[in-house]
């Protein structure tokens, strides 16, 4: 008894200090409305389930017991003999143990259900109207899941009412073994029993009654949503079989004063067999004899509604698709009309080049940025220019000595927002930085650059100093006098103050830490810093959202913030199609990005647009589909908690874009959905499919989208978008390209509009693309002093971008190299390779590669710095050196154009084992630390290896 007074009081406790600090961390972020909301409503639904379900058994137990006999003897059963006796000693408890642990775990279960019946009391109407019903759509997707929920709850109660009371009419002797129908009950037993079998039968009515609804919603042979077997079969089943059940229920009514058990008894039975007749066999025969030789004609007019409602729930109905006659043929001045486009071409690839800002803006170990950067847009030098950017987190796994005090009093936050042009590279292949340093310098200007709060701080933080006590936070490398290390005492608005010694013991019962209870470095001014990245914080304050896997960091007002899209979400929209959001976003990003949960949806607004402040955690919920029904229906469930779309400023405006998430969902379910005929899409002759990434290994993972800014065939001006492309089913040639405006400001933001490629001429799609530009002659020649270094080199190739220009389509993929087996390498932008039609043309710049395949000249200035031909006795950090390199419409130095179909293929081995042995001795020459000599050998080879093309006759 001792041991179980002690874990109750140490549960109460761990549940106390977690509700309160639960508490605190609302209050500290101004959204206290939203944790009292939920745990009020969380505490009514507990004890509605707890009253339900217990309250029956309890009420007909004793109802039962209350009718015992007199006189009542032994039964057949020891386990009801037993049950009988304490009935008899202890009939409270007997009664109320069964009747509380049953009305517990329902009320825990229903507890769970708190957004779905907020979401109930507070629907709001969408004034689209499901035709089948006639019902708003909102009904499905707010009231239908409650009433559903009502029903189960309702049922699961009688159900164990039910046998509660028969249990102990059995061990009072109200009911005993008989003659003639082999039972004997007492007519009290009988009212008893008949009353609560009708009442189960009744609610079994209104569940079939209910579930003609879900025939809107449930997934059938060939979509989501009614099918004709369901309208004309199951529809009238369910209806007959709730008249089935009360005539039952009836029967069971009229048994209180007939007292003829076996008449509803074999009610039950005929209801049994009529529900399996009508729900089952029925409903097969219909789909056999008169809907499969049929099928087409027969779900036509479904199909119809199917792709209506689909195109509804997921915002693609007013998509533009437009025929292009894309041309393969290349001549001179082709991009002309294409000229504004071109300098937005982005070359950073934020995939490939990670590390090159860890070695190259990292500045200590224990700061990191991601493994996949983003692409913003900003105003630099008067012009909207892409950018590559990033935030220098703190990366707690690389802290010199990682003790609790250093964890959590000393390395507290990050520094630093870095960026990089998108379409600019130094002459040695490294990013031109925008803003770069601790403080950051550039232009971009930040007054506040702290990263308390970010994707990477997963730790708690306590912060702030007694008066008089120096700072202990480690603020910057250098800065300080003499060039130390600067600390930094945190005075912003963020965390809970937790310094007098309650707040300490609930913070250390939260975390199960006794260091915050003992330690001297936590103090009256002390606060604590938890909960600590974006999703996480949105999800708190807003549970109702899904939340996209990237957020992305912004300077806004000078200020860093981290910018999340999240979105209002259902599966339960009628007839509209189901997909899983973890399968419909899992791109080859996902890994590095995070996953979305496997939950299936169908229907998806983006209608709120968060911003979380990277120094005080402030977070700001943004209305931006306001139009939306489920949006509007949150903010009357939590007033106060979103603020109007009006309020967001200009300068934040301009870094808002389209998100990935939802564009990667309308992409997929464009594929099968852009058809608006409902023959076509039943045939499946234009099926569109997401190309697999070319530039990956993994042959399963989807091409990512990209934002990038692009001009639109008979626009003016291009335009910041989010682009895909598809394939056609089980083929890899180009079948679409699909962009978005994701330019926020935009009156046009959203518009989605595909390019549908003609059938009459095929343009290759993104693999046979990636295959061209590999086994290109010209490409295989410039890459190969990296690929013959014998791993002292390796090729990345970046993104593989398509664009439509010069009237057909242009695919841009840049291409790094990096030196192997060194732990200071990183990613360099060395050669960008171009494609359009056949005509595959490689350069140290995006101009020379555009002004080789169209024919020495490509109409336009792609805007790019000059790249120099760098000394190749300097190597540079992250790559083996380059050669030299030609200019646009010229020969490579160093080689000549020898004639061709001339062969000499002994006179090509020679020179190829030449060649083999000057990279061995490159190989020792390099790791003996030997640079003249590394280089003289690899002049070797490359001579070496020419001689073996030209004695081959190309």
């Amino acid at each position: 008894m001792t041991a179980v007074i002690l874990a109750a009081l140490i549960g109460a406790l761990m549940l106390a200090a977690s509700l309160w600090t639960e508490k605190l961390w609302f209050d500290s972020i101004g959204f206290t409305g939203v944790f009292v909301t939920q745990l009020v409503v969380q505490v009514v639904l507990f004890v509605l389930g707890t009253l339900v379900v217990g309250g029956l058994l309890w009420g007909n137990m004793l109802a039962a017991y209350r009718t015992r006999p007199e006189h009542r003897r032994r039964g057949t059963s020891a386990v009801l003999d037993r049950y009988r006796d304490l009935l008899e000693q202890n009939a409270a408890i007997a009664m109320l143990l069964p009747a509380g642990m049953f009305g517990f775990m329902a009320g825990l279960s229903t507890a769970t259900q708190t957004l779905p019946v907020l979401a109930w009391w507070n629907r709001q109407t969408s004034g689209v109207v499901e035709p089948t019903f006639g019902l708003d759509t909102t009904f499905f997707m707010l009231e239908y899941p409650v009433w559903r929920l009502a029903m189960s709850l309702l049922m699961s109660g009688l159900v164990f009412a039910f046998v509660a009371a028969a249990a102990v009419h059995f061990a009072v002797g109200n009911l005993a073994p008989g003659q003639g129908d082999g039972r004997r009950a007492t007519r009290p037993a009988t009212v008893h029993l008949s009353t609560l079998g009708a009442a189960v039968l009744v609610v079994y009515g209104l569940q079939n009654l209910l579930d003609r609804y879900a025939l809107v919603l449930e997934q059938g042979t060939l979509f989501t949503g009614l099918h004709y077997t369901d309208a004309n079969a199951r529809m009238d089943a369910k209806l007959v079989i709730a008249v089935i059940a009360f005539i039952v229920a009836a029967l069971f009514l009229v048994n209180i004063f007939w007292r003829r058990t076996i008449v509803p008894g074999a009610g039950v039975v005929l209801m049994l067999v009529s529900s399996l007749i009508l729900s089952m066999i029925y409903p097969w025969i219909v789909q056999t004899l008169q809907v499969r030789p049929n099928e087409p004609d027969r779900e036509n007019d479904y199909i119809a509604l199917h792709l209506e409602a689909t195109n509804q729930a997921y915002g693609i109905a007013e998509r533009e698709i437009e025929e292009y006659e894309a041309v393969t043929q290349v001549s001179p001045g082709q991009l002309k009309e294409d000229a504004a486009a071109l300098p937005g071409i982005r070359l950073m690839d934020p995939q490939v080049i990670g590390p090159t800002f860890d070695q190259l803006q990292q500045v200590r170990g224990y700061y990191a940025f991601p493994e996949i950067l983003d692409i913003d847009r900003y105003t630099i030098d008067g012009a909207e220019t892409d950018v590559v950017v990033a935030a220098r987190e703190l990366n707690q796994a690389n802290i010199p000595d990682p003790n609790w005090n250093n964890l959590h009093t000393v390395y507290t936050h990050g520094h630093g927002f870095v960026s990089a042009y998108g379409n600019r590279r130094q002459g040695n292949g490294e990013p031109v930085w925008i803003t770069r340093d601790i403080p950051p310098v550039g232009k971009i200007e930040e007054t506040q650059s702290r990263i308390y709060y970010g994707e990477q701080s997963n730790n708690f933080a306590i912060v702030g100093r007694a008066e008089g006590q120096a700072p202990i936070e480690l603020d910057s490398p250098g800065g300080a006098e003499g060039g130390g290390e600067q600390y930094n005492e945190y005075d912003g608005s963020g965390g809970v103050p937790m310094g007098n010694l309650l707040g300490r013991l609930l913070y250390a019962t939260r975390f199960a830490d006794i260091n915050i209870l003992l330690s001297d470095r936590v103090n009256e001014n002390s606060k604590i810093l938890y909960d600590r990245t974006p999703k996480q914080r949105v999800e708190k304050v807003a549970p109702w959202l899904t939340v996209d896997s990237n957020t992305y960091p912004a300077v806004v007002e000078g200020r860093l913030v981290w910018i999340v899209d999240a979105y209002t979400t259902s599966a339960t929209y009628p007839n509209s199609q189901r997909v899983l959001l973890r399968d419909a976003t899992s791109t080859t990003q996902s890994t590095a990005l995070g996953v979305q949960l496997d939950q299936p949806i169908n229907y998806m607004r983006n209608s709120v647009k968060a911003v979380v402040d990277a120094y005080d955690g402030a977070v700001t919920l943004y209305a931006w589909d306001e139009t939306d029904p489920l949006l509007r229906t949150w903010e009357a469930a939590f007033p106060g908690s979103v603020t109007p779309r009006s309020e967001i400023s200009d300068d934040l405006m301009d870094h808002l874009r389209y998100p990935e998430d939802l564009f990667k969902v309308q992409r997929e379910v464009l594929g099968r959905y852009h058809v608006g005929n409902p023959r076509v899409w039943y045939n499946g002759t234009d099926v569109w499919q997401v190309p697999i990434d070319p530039v990956q290994s993994n042959e399963r993972q989807k091409e990512p989208t990209y934002y990038l800014s692009i001009k639109w065939p008979g626009d003016d001006e291009p335009i910041f978008s989010q682009t895909a492309v598809f394939v056609p089913q089980n083929r890899q040639n180009l079948a679409s390209y699909l962009a978005v405006n994701a330019d926020a400001a935009s009156p046009d933001y959203g518009q989605l509009r595909i390019l549908r490629m003609s059938d009459r001429r095929q343009i290759d799609g993104p693999g046979q693309t990636q295959n061209a530009i590999t086994q290109n002659p010209e490409v295989a020649e410039r890459l190969l002093p990296y690929t013959q270094t014998r791993g002292s080199a390796s090729i990345k190739f970046g993104n593989l971008l398509t664009l439509p220009m010069g009237n057909g389509l242009l695919y841009v993929e840049p291409i790094y190299t990096e030196r192997s087996g060194n732990a200071g390498a990183y990613p360099a932008l060395t050669f960008v390779v171009v494609r359009f039609g056949e005509h595959v043309g490689i350069g140290s710049t995006l101009q020379e590669a555009l002004d080789r395949v169209f024919v020495g000249d490509a109409g336009a200035e792609t805007g790019e710095l000059p790249v120099t031909t760098p000394d190749p006795a300097q190597p540079t950090p992250g790559q083996t050196p380059p050669q030299a390199t030609p200019a646009p419409g010229q020969a490579d130095p160093g080689t000549s154009t020898p004639p061709t179909g001339v062969v000499d293929e002994a006179a090509a081995i020679d020179a190829l084992n030449r060649a083999d042995t000057a990279f061995d001795a490159a190989d020792a020459a390099l790791k003996a630390g030997d640079l003249a000599g590394y280089q003289a050998r690899l002049a070797e080879a490359k001579a070496a290896t020419e001689e073996a093309i030209r004695a081959l006759g190309r």
